[in-house]
């Protein structure tokens, strides 16, 4: 796995040897950017189930100022943090190891605002629904805020209060829903 384009393009990425992480592929990655934009100007990133850190690297290599990374698993955040360093610019980014609600909490006391949201839960995808409420309900997001939430080919989400679809990509049995803020 590598950064795609941008400041950090075609560095190799360290991943997670474990079944417990399942890292976007690049094919995936590549076409979910390209729908998004290819390059941006400025703002802040949050990806909640962070994994190996690539898409909120991917994301700062492409112009956004600040990625907050979050991952549960210890072996994850480690694994971010050797990719942040890849980088070079270790400032931009913000690795936290803590459950999902208790970083939206963190970010709500700190009064944080994220501009774009990545959401790949591994396992409990009805919680990607619950996320963006609550993130919602917690002030998290800027106006116009774009939610990118990955699942797989089976997983319905239906309609999300507050939020409107605006492209839903199939990539072989990989679904990604780009999501904007109402």
């Amino acid at each position: 796995m590598r950064i795609i384009s941008g400041k950090y393009a075609k560095r190799n990425l360290f991943t997670l040897k474990s079944n417990k992480t399942r890292p976007t592929s690049d094919k995936v990655k590549e076409s979910l950017f390209n729908s998004l934009g290819q390059f941006f100007n400025g703002g802040n990133v949050l990806d909640l189930y962070a994994g190996s850190g690539a898409l909120g690297i991917e994301a700062v290599s492409r112009g956004y100022d600040h990625a907050s990374l979050v991952d549960i698993n210890h072996a994850a955040c480690s694994i971010i943090k050797k990719n942040v360093a890849l980088t070079k610019e270790e400032n931009r980014f913000s690795v936290y190891n803590m459950r999902s609600n208790a970083a939206l909490k963190l970010f709500a006391e700190n009064q944080e605002k994220f501009d774009l949201v990545f959401l790949d839960p591994p396992y409990a995808k009805e919680k990607i629904a619950k996320d963006m409420l609550q993130m919602n309900k917690l002030g998290l997001l800027n106006s116009s805020a774009t939610i990118v939430a990955e699942t797989d080919d089976h997983t319905e989400l239906g309609d999300i209060s507050g939020f409107s679809l605006i492209k839903e990509h199939h990539l072989g049995k990989t679904i990604v829903r780009i999501y904007r803020k109402d």
